[in-house]
């Protein structure tokens, strides 16, 4: 069958935020399927800050978007026509595709939704997404904690923080926030069980003593979403032997000229510790396990989860800077 859709796609590469002389919309056509392929009709995609990074041509840990190609993102959708021997019509599946009301795909990083599913389709990309999986395994595995640390969650609000924090608390930990206003820093503690959260705008230029006051036997994980002055006032009240989870640099992705520290890069050496880069891709083998333990949890009332959904597939650029002005709370997503 003949279907015409709309997509947006990377026109020119950014220089600071992302703007709608850089990412445009046109129409395209599929008519037809070649052997082994699937259209899927996105119903929702995902919203993330890593998708600014693949919009620059700057090397990292996925090929930058090229000129002319559709932004890279994660979406869950419903197969509408198969002739992939793996796939059948009517199939719920997530995976990576694009900012599209439609996506053609070979089947490759595409996982069917189980059967069973008890779950909002939108969870495949929130809860047991890339997201949750991250927060899951960074906590979990790459932290390395144990019960009586002192966890400190940068962009702690977000989706993956905010869950990745209370994964941490489960496992006996004191856990420590930073986020950006005072709703959100009460919405923390008071609803998720943050030991303690600190409003870094207000705190700004001040955020090493208020790290220290809120932590005062040290930070012995920190993990790192957003880099910039937070990493360095982090850095400052490190303990001996500390892991650093290096998960994400929010603070740095829309910067139009090269972005210098971190200034406290010195303290690593001091208190020996380790810093790990931690991508959620080296995980994949495992991806089916931490979506079952999430959703167990989710069952149990262990953990909440917020997420954000823009309706409307127009509003999808409005919908992203939300993402670097910090007004959503959790896991952002635009319904098509």
């Amino acid at each position: 069958m003949s279907i015409h859709y709309q997509q947006y796609y990377l026109h020119q590469r950014p220089n600071g935020a992302t703007t709608d002389n850089d990412v445009k919309v046109r129409s395209v056509e599929v008519d037809g399927l070649a052997d082994g392929q699937i259209l899927i009709k996105n119903e929702y995609f995902s919203l993330d800050p890593a998708i600014r990074g693949w919009m620059s041509d700057e090397p990292s840990y996925m090929p930058p978007i090229e000129i002319g190609d559709v932004i890279r993102s994660s979406t869950v959708g419903t197969v509408v026509e198969s002739t992939h021997p793996d796939f059948a019509v009517g199939d719920e599946v997530y995976g990576l595709n694009g900012w599209e009301q439609y996506s053609l795909s070979d089947g490759y990083f595409i996982t069917k939704v189980p059967k069973d599913n008890q779950f909002p389709l939108h969870y495949y990309l929130s809860a047991f997404g890339a997201v949750g999986l991250t927060a899951y395994f960074g906590i979990k595995d790459a932290a390395q904690l144990k019960p009586g640390d002192t966890l400190l969650m940068s962009a702690a609000a977000g989706a993956v923080g905010s869950l990745g924090g209370q994964l941490a608390k489960n496992m006996g930990c004191r856990v420590v926030g930073l986020a950006g206003s005072d709703d959100k820093c009460q919405w923390l503690t008071q609803d998720l069980g943050f030991d303690a959260a600190i409003n870094y705008k207000t705190e700004s230029g001040n955020l090493n003593a208020a790290i220290a006051a809120a932590c005062p036997e040290g930070v012995d994980v920190y993990f790192d979403n957003v880099g910039g002055e937070i990493l360095d006032a982090a850095l400052l009240n490190i303990n001996s032997n500390a892991r650093i989870v290096f998960c994400g640099s929010i603070s740095t992705y829309n910067a139009s000229e090269p972005v210098p520290g971190p200034y406290n890069w010195w303290q690593v050496l001091a208190k020996s510790a380790t810093v790990q880069g931690f991508l959620i891709s080296n995980y994949l083998d495992q991806f089916e396990a931490g979506a079952a333990a999430i959703a167990e949890l989710l069952r149990e009332d262990k953990i909440q989860f917020k997420y954000d959904i823009v309706d409307g597939f127009d509003n999808t650029l409005t919908a992203f800077h939300k993402l670097f002005d910090g007004s959503n709370t959790g896991k952002l997503m635009l319904k098509v």
